[in-house]
C-alpha cells in the first residue's frame, strides 16, 4: 500500500459571493490539509489572496495558480511568489498554464501564441530568479537581464496544468509537478504514462501528477446538480464556457431538464468521497486536489475527517 496526499482546490464559482474563498481556504487548514491551490479568475489577484490566506493559516503551502503565462512575465511571477513567502512565512509554489484566448488577448490584450516555447522559456527565466540569482536569459519569446530577488523564496516547485501533448511532454521534461482539471481517470493514466517516459528519455525524475476533483460531502443536490450541468459545457469548450448562455443557464436556478447519467458520478456522502477519490487517485500515484462544491448552507462534515493520507493499491 502506497499514500495519496489530499489537496485542496479554491473553488471560484460563479454564483457564490467572492469572499467564500477565504472561508474555504481556512476550513482546509482547520480540518488539517497541508496544501491550498489558489488559482485566479474575477474576483482577487492571487497572490493578494495567497498572502491574505497565508496570514491565517501558516502551516498551509500556498500553490499559486495556474497563471496564465502569457499574462505576467518571469519578475512579475518570481516577486509575487517571493512576496507571498516573505509576507507570511509559508511554503510557496507557482503553477502555470496556456489559459485561453479569452483571458489572455481579451482580458489581458496579450498575445495567445506559441505557448509550449513560451512556457519553457518562461520556466528557464524562472528558475535561476527564484534560486536568488541575477538573471541573465535572453529567448525566443521571453528575455530578462540584470534582475535579482533580494529574498529568494526557499525551493519553490513550478508546476504546470498541461492538456495538450506537446506541454505534457514540455512538463515531463521541465515541471516539478502537473495538474490535470477535468480529467477522467483513464486520462489521468494515460498522461502519468507520458510524463513517466518522457522524463526517463532525459533522466530526470518524473514530476508529482495532481487530479483536479471536485467534491460534494452532504447531499446538497440542487447545488451539485447545477454543477454536473455545467462540467460539459467547461470542459468542450474551456476558453469561453464560462461566457456562454449554457454556462450561466448551468449555474443559475432556472428549472432544466434531467442531467444525462454519469459514470462518475456518485450521490455526495462521506464514503461515497472516500470511494470515488480511488479512481482518480490510482493513476496519479502522487495526490489529489478536492474541489469542494459550495452552498449557502455550511457543508463541512464531522463524519468526513481528513487523514494525512488516501491509502491506495500500488
Amino acid at each position: 500500500m502506497s499514500g495519496i496526499d489530499v489537496e485542496v482546490v479554491l473553488p471560484f464559482w460563479l454564483d457564490r459571493p467572492d469572499h467564500e474563498a477565504i472561508e474555504v481556504a481556512l476550513a482546509a487548514s482547520d480540518a488539517g490539509f497541508d496544501g491550498l491551490w489558489i488559482g485566479e479568475m474575477a474576483t482577487y489577484d492571487a497572490f493578494a489572496l495567497a498572502t491574505a490566506v497565508g496570514m491565517r493559516a501558516p502551516h498551509l503551502t500556498l500553490k499559486i495558480g495556474p497563471l496564465a503565462v502569457g499574462v505576467r512575465g518571469p519578475v512579475t511571477l518570481a516577486l509575487g511568489v517571493a512576496s507571498v513567502a516573505a509576507l507570511t512565512g509559508n511554503r510557496v509554489d507557482l503553477a502555470l498554464g496556456a489559459s485561453s484566448p479569452a483571458i489572455v488577448s481579451g482580458w489581458h490584450n496579450r498575445q495567445w501564441a506559441h505557448h509550449v516555447p513560451v512556457m519553457r522559456e518562461t520556466i528557464e527565466c524562472l528558475r535561476p530568479i527564484l534560486a536568488g540569482e541575477r538573471v541573465d536569459y535572453a529567448g525566443r519569446h521571453v528575455s530578462s537581464h540584470g534582475f535579482r530577488l533580494r529574498d529568494a523564496p526557499p525551493d519553490t516547485r513550478i508546476a504546470l496544468g498541461a492538456f495538450g501533448p506537446g506541454m505534457i511532454r514540455l512538463a515531463a521534461r521541465h515541471a516539478d509537478e502537473v495538474v490535470l482539471n477535468l480529467a477522467s481517470p483513464a486520462r489521468v493514466a494515460q498522461v502519468r504514462e507520458v510524463l513517466d517516459t518522457e522524463a526517463a528519455a532525459v533522466r530526470r525524475p518524473a514530476p508529482r501528477l495532481t487530479a483536479w476533483v471536485p467534491v460534494a460531502v452532504n447531499r446538497v443536490l440542487p447545488r451539485t446538480r447545477r454543477w454536473r450541468l455545467s462540467w460539459p459545457c467547461i470542459s468542450r469548450r474551456p476558453a469561453t464556457a464560462k461566457c456562454s448562455p449554457r454556462w450561466a443557464s448551468a449555474t443559475s436556478s432556472a428549472a432544466r431538464a434531467p442531467a444525462q447519467p454519469d459514470a462518475n458520478w456518485r450521490r455526495p456522502s462521506p464514503s461515497n468521497c472516500s470511494i470515488r477519490w480511488v479512481r482518480w487517485a490510482v493513476p496519479t500515484r502522487s495526490q489529489l486536489g478536492c474541489g469542494p462544491i459550495t452552498t449557502p448552507v455550511p457543508t463541512a462534515s464531522p463524519s468526513c475527517p481528513r487523514q494525512p493520507k488516501t491509502p491506495v493499491a500500488g
